[in-house]
């Protein structure tokens, strides 16, 4: 949001929510119904390609955003060394507004612009008008209408929305208020406009067309460089014509430099390119793979849980184990995934994070949480650990920590295998449980001296409870089985103090999991603290009590001894 939002900052449709693309039911509707009574020569071919287009647009910026942020974890060619803050997740998330907008004004474009139905399917004089205009007139207007948006009252009401995004990702392009876009659309309409008023536009020129800007403006906020200086090296004025990531990402850093659309001779001519323009570019391509401190490996869950990741959709991310109607449609992909999977066989860098001087990244095992409790599957799985073991250390990582589910015992014993085998390793293994429960024992406030369990008990339950008896602290369970089962994993070395009770009011601790039900919470006393076990906090926790997660600070604290 701007500092000071003007008017038409929302879009029109906001409080439709995710139901906003209902809005396009009745043209949808209209074509269909126009191919059903209507025979095949009279079809308005445009009006039916603008859905498909639409969809495409969707695709394509996907596309991008999945392959910047797998290349910005890596490292390689990365422009602003720099993490994205959950805020711009948050105000990036409806990216696709903009499509749907298109989409709108396509549709009355279609039916009352003149020469706006039964567009030809190609027209050469066309494509190179459309090429002409937005070569001249476009980035001409654009690069006065941008600088005009710097102007303090026009930054402060609506540009400075586009611009709290300092490291920018490829559909930052694109996070506009409404008022913005509505100019936008009218200057790059322009070329697509004239050609259809005067008869020579084309389907695929008006495609063609706005792929071209969905491109440039994708490639241009990807924060990595990926133009290689050999084609400037063939032809030197491209560099007049055609701008790199690095260019724009100057502009997003600096803020009153690179003002230019796709074409930076604007910047030259009127003398606002950032001289470290040539500086940043170099440099950003000599930038190698970052080398991480510590190394997080884990694995999938289900083929769908690769879209849960940050390279597929952050939507989802805040859903963990739920699935989407549309995730259906997207099974072809989720095959060829599976496929490729089989074939490529090895970890791949999914997340990166940075704590002042300590270097995060989340590497990720293809394989599902199925195959792990296959015995044929147990040899390939540990494999590829090996690999990803002796590949951290390899890269220089201290730290190596094993989230691989309750499989590790199983398995490797916890890594224990591979300390074994490789004797000279440098890198240290940590179990990831064991590094949540050195985390969960910390947030438990000190003088305490009696905590309920209650939840799916997982390894990181058992090693908690292990630990709460024998630090003399008593674990109360409320339900036999768990209690049987937790008896049974500890058993004399609970020392007496895990015991079942039927009261809930006994404690003003409470460690819980994944399946604690909300009749449950409301038996809490007033004031009672809850501690997630699990990876995942409370839904709908109680306002008259407390929730205290994870301490990143004790996280941070212990890697970084790890470290060191």
């Amino acid at each position: 949001m701007a500092s000071k939002p003007g008017i038409l900052t929302d879009w029109p449709w906001k409080p439709l929510g995710s139901f906003k693309y209902i809005i396009l039911a009745p043209w949808i509707t209209g074509s269909i119904y126009s191919v059903i009574v209507k025979d095949a020569k009279q079809w308005d071919v445009f009006n039916l390609a603008i859905l498909p287009l639409m969809l495409w647009r969707i695709l394509h910026s996907q596309l991008w955003i999945s392959l910047s942020r797998y290349r910005t974890a890596k490292g390689t060619n990365r422009i602003v060394d720099k993490g994205i803050e959950f805020d711009q997740v948050d105000r990036e998330r409806n990216w696709d507004d903009q499509i749907l907008f298109n989409a709108i004004l396509f549709y009355l474009g279609n039916k009352y612009f003149p020469g706006g139905s039964h567009i030809p399917i190609w027209r050469t004089d066309g494509v190179i008008i459309t090429m002409l205009l937005h070569v001249g007139p476009v980035e001409f207007l654009y690069y006065w209408f941008h600088r005009a948006l710097h102007h303090h009252y026009l930054y402060s009401r609506y540009h400075s929305h586009h611009h709290s995004s300092i490291v920018t990702e490829p559909i930052t392009s694109v996070t506009h208020p409404f008022a913005e876009h509505i100019v936008y659309f009218a200057l790059f309409s322009l070329p697509v406009s004239t050609v259809v008023f005067f008869g020579t536009g084309s389907i695929i020129a008006i495609a063609g067309y706005i792929t071209y800007i969905d491109l440039m403006n994708n490639m241009g906020h990807c924060n990595f460089e990926l133009i290689p200086n050999w084609v400037f090296s063939i032809f030197p004025p491209l560099k007049y014509i055609m701008y790199t990531p690095s260019f724009h990402s100057l502009h997003h850093t600096q803020f009153r430099t690179n003002y230019s659309l796709f074409m930076p001779i604007y910047d030259y001519i009127y003398g606002t390119m950032d001289k470290s323009s040539d500086t940043l570019y170099e440099i950003s391509l000599q930038r190698k793979e970052e080398t991480p401190n510590v190394v997080h490996l884990m694995h999938l869950t289900t083929p769908e849980s690769i879209y849960h990741l940050r390279v597929g959709f952050p939507y989802l991310a805040s859903k963990p184990y739920s699935s989407a109607w549309y995730l259906w449609l997207l099974w072809p992909v989720t095959l060829w995934f599976m496929m490729l999977t089989r074939i490529y066989r090895r970890t791949f860098v999914v997340e990166r994070n940075r704590f002042h001087q300590l270097r995060l990244q989340t590497w990720a095992i293809p394989n599902f949480r199925e195959q792990y409790h296959l015995k044929w599957q147990k040899e390939s799985i540990n494999n590829m650990i090996e690999e990803a073991v002796l590949e951290a250390e390899e890269k220089g990582a201290s730290v190596l920590s094993l989230g691989l589910m309750n499989q590790g015992k199983e398995l490797n014993r916890y890594g224990e295998v591979y300390v074994k085998k490789h004797p000279q390793l440098k890198v240290k293994l940590v179990d990831g449980s064991s590094l949540a429960v050195a985390v969960l024992l910390n947030s438990i406030p000190k003088g305490t001296t009696q905590v309920l369990l209650r939840g799916n008990l997982t390894k990181v339950a058992f090693a908690v409870a292990f630990s709460l008896c024998q630090k003399g602290i008593q674990v109360t369970v409320l339900r036999e089985d768990e209690y049987e089962k937790l008896d049974k994993s500890l058993g004399t070395k609970s020392g007496g103090k895990l015991v079942i009770s039927k009261s809930y009011s006994s404690c003003k601790v409470w460690l819980v999991g994944d399946d604690l039900t909300e009749k449950e919470q409301r038996k809490a006393n007033k004031g009672t603290l809850f501690i997630p076990f699990s990876q995942f906090p409370l839904k709908n926790l109680r306002k008259d009590c407390l929730l205290k997660m994870a301490n990143h600070a004790a996280i941070m604290f212990l890697l970084k001894c790890m470290v060191l």
